[in-house]
C-alpha cells in the first residue's frame, strides 16, 4: 500500500489552481513498488516497471522493402537503360546465402532477405521483360533504394520502452517484435469507491420518490478500470458521520486508493470532510475549477483519498484533472499531460478570470476544413446529458474571461481523457 505522511498534501493557499493541484499529487505520491509479469496479450494499459533494450536489432537482417529486383550498386544503370539476365530468386522467410552474378539481378520479394553484395532494389513495376528474358532496369535509381538495413528501425541495445510507460498496443507490438512473451508491469492500482448521500440508491434497488439511482459511482469506476485499476465497489455510505468514518477506515489499509463522490461541500448535510478529519487528515481543496470546485484530499492511515463533488459533470472533470494523475503516480508512470487541439469558438461565452473552466461541447467540421467547437446549450453540471451528447470539453484558461465566434481554443476530446 501507499503510505503517505498526514501533512502530505499540506498546502497554504486559499485557492488551489488545477497546475498546483497536479503538481501537489504528481511530486508527493510515493508510487507502487510491487511488480507482476504478465504475458503480452494482458499488457496493453499496464505501466511498465523495468527499462526494455532491444535485445535484437530491427528489423533482424537487411532485407527488401517491396516485390523487385536486387542488384549491386556496381550494376546501376547510369543514363540509360540496362539489361540483366536473372540470377535466382528470394522469397520472404527464404535464405539468400550465395551473392548475385556480377552484371545480374535477383528476383526478391518484400521482407525477403537481401543477398550478399545486393544493395538496391528496383520495384517490379518499375521495370520490364525483354524478348530474352532479361529484365530492363531504368536509370536514376538512388544507390541503396527499396531496401531495410539491419537495425534500421532500432539497434540492438537501444532502451527502446522505458520504466513507467503506459502500455499501449504499439508498445506491445513493439515487445512482440522483440520476441518477448511477457512484460514486468507495476501491479493494479487498488481503489475503494464510495458513493454518500441519502438521496441515492443503487440502480436494481428500491426508490423512493425523492431518491435518485446512483450514477456517479459507476461512472468512477468505468473510468478507472480505463485507468487499468483494480476497483472494489464499496456501494452508498449514507450522511451520518460515524458511519462514514467506519466505512472509510475499514478499507483504507486494503487499498492504495479511497474515492468517494458527494458530500465534500460545506452544507449542514456535507460529512466527508468532518469523518475524514475524525480518522486521519483532510486538506479540503477548493480548487479554481469549474465545474468542481468543492475537492477533498487527505491521509487516512496512509491511504490517500480524494473526496469529489456529487454533480456529475463535476465529478467527470475533477477525476480528469485529480484522480487520473494520483493513479498513474501511484502506478509510477511517466507524466502524460493533457494537451488541448486548438479549434475554432462557434460561440459566446463569459467567465470569472483567476479560476480555469471546461465548457462541454461537440466538433464539426466547417466548409474551410476547420475543425469548430459547438457549446452544450445547457449548463448545469447535473446533465449527464451534456457529456453524453458532446465530444470534449474546451479548457479555458485562469486568464481567459470572455470567448468570441471564431476565436481560437483549446478542445480536449473525451477519448484522450483516459
Amino acid at each position: 500500500m501507499a503510505q503517505l505522511s498526514d501533512d502530505c498534501f499540506a498546502f497554504g493557499g486559499p485557492m488551489m489552481s488545477v497546475d498546483e493541484a497536479v503538481g501537489l499529487i504528481t511530486t508527493r505520491v510515493n508510487a507502487i513498488v510491487d511488480l507482476e509479469t504478465v504475458r503480452l496479450i494482458d499488457a496493453d494499459g499496464r505501466v511498465l516497471a523495468r527499462d526494455i533494450a532491444a535485445p535484437l536489432p530491427l528489423p533482424p537482417f537487411t532485407n527488401s522493402a517491396v516485390d523487385g529486383y536486387a542488384v549491386r550498386n556496381a550494376d546501376l544503370p547510369d543514363s540509360a537503360e540496362r539489361a540483366l539476365p536473372l540470377d535466382g530468386r528470394i522469397q520472404a522467410g527464404g535464405l539468400a546465402l550465395a551473392p548475385i552474378k556480377a552484371g545480374h539481378t535477383a528476383r526478391i520479394f518484400t521482407g525477403a532477405p537481401m543477398p550478399p553484395d545486393a544493395e538496391t532494389v528496383f520495384m517490379q513495376e518499375d521495370v520490364r521483360v525483354d524478348d530474352a528474358g532479361r529484365i530492363v532496369l531504368p536509370p536514376g535509381l538512388k544507390p541503396g533504394a527499396n531496401v531495410r538495413p539491419a537495425g534500421e528501425d532500432i539497434p540492438q541495445g537501444h532502451v527502446a520502452l522505458r520504466a513507467g510507460q503506459r502500455l499501449l498496443p504499439q508498445h506491445v507490438a513493439l515487445a512482440a517484435a522483440f520476441g518477448l512473451v511477457g512484460l514486468d508491469v507495476v501491479r493494479r492500482i487498488r481503489v475503494a469507491v464510495f458513493s454518500t448521500g441519502d438521496e441515492l440508491t443503487s440502480p436494481g434497488e428500491p426508490r423512493a420518490a425523492s431518491q435518485l439511482f446512483d450514477s456517479n459511482r459507476f461512472m468512477l469506476m468505468a473510468m478507472l478500470r480505463r485507468l487499468g485499476c483494480e476497483v472494489s465497489d464499496l456501494g452508498i455510505l449514507r450522511d451520518e458521520r460515524t458511519s462514514l468514518a467506519n466505512g472509510l477506515k475499514q478499507v483504507a489499509g486494503t487499498h492504495d486508493l479511497i474515492l468517494t463522490t458527494g458530500g465534500v461541500s460545506t452544507g449542514e448535510e456535507d460529512h466527508v470532510k468532518a469523518a475524514v478529519e475524525s480518522i486521519g487528515s483532510l486538506v479540503l481543496w477548493r480548487m479554481a475549477i469549474k465545474p468542481g470546485r468543492p475537492v477533498a484530499m487527505g491521509i487516512i492511515e496512509g491511504t490517500p483519498l480524494i473526496g469529489l463533488p456529487g454533480n456529475p459533470v463535476a465529478s467527470f472533470v475533477t477525476f480528469v484533472h485529480v484522480v487520473r494523475p494520483t493513479v498513474l503516480a501511484l502506478a509510477g508512470s511517466l507524466p502524460a499531460p493533457l494537451l488541448p487541439i486548438p479549434v475554432r469558438a462557434a460561440f459566446t461565452y463569459k467567465k470569472k478570470a483567476g479560476r480555469r473552466e471546461y465548457v462541454r461541447a461537440s466538433l464539426r467540421r466547417t466548409q474551410d476544413g476547420a475543425l469548430e467547437a459547438i457549446k452544450f446549450p445547457r449548463e448545469g453540471a447535473g446533465l449527464l446529458s451534456s457529456l453524453v451528447d458532446t465530444d470534449g470539453l474546451i479548457e479555458l484558461d485562469e486568464e481567459v474571461t470572455r470567448v468570441e465566434p471564431g476565436q481560437s481554443v483549446g478542445f480536449l476530446s473525451y477519448a484522450d481523457l483516459l
